[in-house]
């Protein structure tokens, strides 16, 4: 928890406000950085959270949109395809996170100034 002025954040609250991620969003998104080893789909996605396909896909999408995942095609033996998603790399999204905070203090700061 980061207690600032008369509220306390929980990082997670911050990170989901700061990307504009719905809870299943957000959950995607924690589950893709605690298993950045496996290969996830979208079916998997669907499975774990107990959505439906078209959910999961329209989730991960926004998320992939928000250059949060990376998405990556995977050939199959029987032929065909499918997209197995990860996240990029953390380091990538502190920065980030720390540029969109920084842009946001500067705004809040300029309206104290104007105030």
């Amino acid at each position: 928890m980061i207690d600032f002025a008369c509220k306390k954040f929980d990082i997670r609250e911050i990170i989901r406000c700061i990307f504009n991620l719905t809870k299943t969003e957000f959950k995607i998104v924690e589950y893709l950085m605690e298993n950045t080893n496996s290969e996830v789909t979208s079916q998997k996605i669907s499975k774990i959270f107990k959505i439906g396909l078209s959910t999961s896909q329209k989730a991960i999408n926004k998320i992939a949109k928000k250059e949060l995942i990376k998405r990556s095609q995977k050939n199959l033996l029987k032929g065909g395809y499918v997209f197995v998603y990860s996240i990029k790399q953390k380091r990538i999204l502190k920065k980030r996170i720390l540029e969109i905070i920084n842009n946001g203090v500067w705004k809040v700061e300029k309206r104290v100034q104007q105030w």
